[in-house]
């Protein structure tokens, strides 16, 4: 029997785990402020309503922390969505099936329009997203795509479907570098509900991909989870249960944790649960507190204001003028959009703000230069 995170996964209980972290006492916050080495009931504690008084505290750990692995250092990356087609539905997205929009994929002129803009802007790092259609950008498209932009990047990321290990390997041998794939939540009954219809519909297929990915031999692995869809503490504590698994199990891969908040789209689904900004700074650090090395990014689906105040809390990339539709930066600039983002601001102007703070802007990613 192949090892996985599902046979992990499932010797914990989601009511459990969630009373455990709000019965969590300032003690408890206390003995994790003051270890050197921190495990995941630390984790608990540092995610927990008692450790809110000691937001500061976090932040100035983290900030420590921070310096020590990586410097006065942030990446700067950027995503270019090459198709919104989807065979799922989705309550949260708005490139669900079920929602009547027109689909739209990118040809090979269209892409490289696309990567001329994000060049002229000097970007090094590339993410690519789709929506998950295996019959109209399965494998054959994302791998010719990666094959036709690779020269011009550093390394590519990418955002799609999840896929089986043969494939992931045949991508990796064109030039794949990373792969983001975020469970949304590791609440499995929560998750039946959001995802009805559609391959993604599979919680279990869905949850063994970064196992799939390990077994390949990407060299990064992004995780995840969209708060607003159930407690986002426990999903916090799923994901860095992940985490320290694959890390033991995969350790030759890096990894990276993303920390997307449910934002307007065509779908119009209001959070179950709110994350404030207070409490995702709270995670953020608690992140950092928990690993040292993992690589923390933030996206522009956060405001303006935010982001010019943590990121020098624990991040280490941010993305800028992203556009979440295909075509969105030169080709068709007014189709739908996967959701709204919330900082607009152009790519120079992040990066006036990053060195205003004291920090340096790396175009690569830190595999080629740490």
């Amino acid at each position: 029997m192949t090892k996985s995170f599902k046979n992990i996964f499932e010797q914990y209980n989601w009511d459990t785990i969630t009373s455990e972290i709000y019965q969590k006492t300032e003690a408890d916050v206390l003995r994790a402020l003051g270890n050197t080495k921190r495990d995941l009931e630390d984790f608990k504690a540092l995610i927990s309503p008692a450790a809110k008084p000691y937001l500061e505290q976090m932040a100035q750990l983290s900030n420590r922390l921070t310096k020590k692995r990586f410097g006065n250092t942030i990446q700067m990356y950027i995503p270019m969505y090459l198709s919104n087609e989807c065979q799922n539905i989705c309550t949260y997205c708005g490139f669900s099936m079920t929602n009547k929009i027109p689909r739209r994929t990118l040809n090979d002129a269209e892409i490289l329009k696309e990567v001329a803009f994000l060049k002229a802007k000097g970007y090094e790092h590339i993410l690519l997203v789709t929506g998950e259609a295996n019959k109209t950008v399965g494998v054959d498209y994302i791998n010719h795509a990666i094959q036709l932009i690779k020269g011009q990047f550093a390394n590519i990321t990418m955002e799609v479907q999840p896929l089986d290990q043969p494939d992931y390997e045949q991508l990796i041998d064109s030039g794949l570098y990373a792969v983001l794939v975020y469970q949304e939540t590791y609440h499995k009954e929560e998750y039946k509900k959001h995802h009805p219809k559609g391959k993604k519909s599979n919680f279990d297929y869905r949850l063994e991909t970064p196992d799939r990915l390990g077994r390949a031999g990407v060299h990064k692995i992004g995780l995840g989870a969209l708060f607003g869809l159930e407690d986002w503490r426990a999903d916090s504590f799923f994901t860095a249960l992940h985490l320290r698994y694959l890390q033991k199990t995969y350790w030759k891969t890096k990894y990276s944790i993303s920390f997307p908040r449910l934002r307007p789209h065509s779908g119009g689904l209001e959070p179950k649960v709110e994350m404030t900004d207070p409490d995702l700074v709270q995670l953020i650090c608690a992140y950092r507190l928990l690993d040292e090395d993992v690589e923390l990014s933030l996206s522009t689906r956060e405001s303006e204001v935010f982001r010019n105040n943590v990121v020098q809390l624990g991040i280490t990339s941010v993305s800028a003028e992203s556009k979440t539709n295909p075509g969105g930066y030169v080709v068709e600039k007014q189709s739908l959009e996967q959701f709204e983002i919330s900082d607009e601001r152009p790519t120079e102007e992040i990066v006036t703000m990053l060195k205003n703070q004291g920090l340096e802007v790396v175009w690569k990613d830190w595999e080629h230069f740490s």
